[in-house]
């Protein structure tokens, strides 16, 4: 019986949701096509159907953030794309316990920076794709609210990222929540929020 014509886009996708979650958990190296595969429930002769190398797979996990927001999945974090105050709804989200916590689906720019630094051209232009996406979020918000809102944007997202970063690598819980909230203050005072608009997620 033959496949479905969706079946193909269906495997791909599958194959690449598990290809995020295990990069994101052991980086580049610690994974292998063949642990890839098997979690995705498939052989790795499937792998080159759908793939040419495992970089070609690295580079669209990175980019998967961008059709599928983990934010949606994050209780008691709301986020409306269409709502008011976006930036400031993208940081609370992206400095969240939950964003934290959620290391499966978390965002590449912080699971992944060292991986990426040492890989090639197309694993780079991913990276480089899903940061210009997080600061073009914001900056589309803060141009009406402060001026040079793209070096601010810039900054914001600079913030956010590296936070999260410093954050999961330190190793006691109480200093990595002192991390992300001030990484938070000082995220949305320059993006133009008066403390008293700065309330604790």
């Amino acid at each position: 019986m033959p496949y479905k014509p969706e079946h193909k886009a269906e495997t791909r996708t599958r194959i690449v949701r598990s290809a995020r979650k295990l990069f994101n958990r052991h980086g580049y190296a610690g994974v292998s096509i063949d642990r890839i595969m098997a979690d995705a429930g498939l052989t790795r002769g499937g792998f080159y159907a759908h793939f040419a190398t495992k970089d070609e797979l690295y580079a669209e996990a990175i980019t998967l953030i961008l059709a599928e927001h983990p934010i949606e999945n994050w209780e008691g974090i709301e986020f409306d794309p269409q709502g008011p105050d976006v930036a400031r709804q993208i940081v609370n989200a992206y400095l969240s316990t939950q964003h934290f916590e959620d290391i499966d689906a978390t965002c590449p720019m912080v699971a992944q920076p060292t991986d990426v630094a040492r890989g090639g051209k197309p694993v780079k232009d991913a990276f480089t794709k899903v940061f210009e996406a997080l600061v073009s979020g914001l900056t589309h918000d803060m141009k009406e609210r402060v001026t040079n809102h793209d070096q601010r944007a810039l900054a914001v997202a600079t913030l956010c990222v590296g936070a999260m970063v410093i954050a999961r690598a330190v190793d006691r819980q109480d200093f990595s929540t002192r991390i992300r909230e001030a990484a938070r203050t000082m995220a949305l005072e320059v993006g133009g929020w008066q403390p008293s608009d700065i309330s604790a997620r």
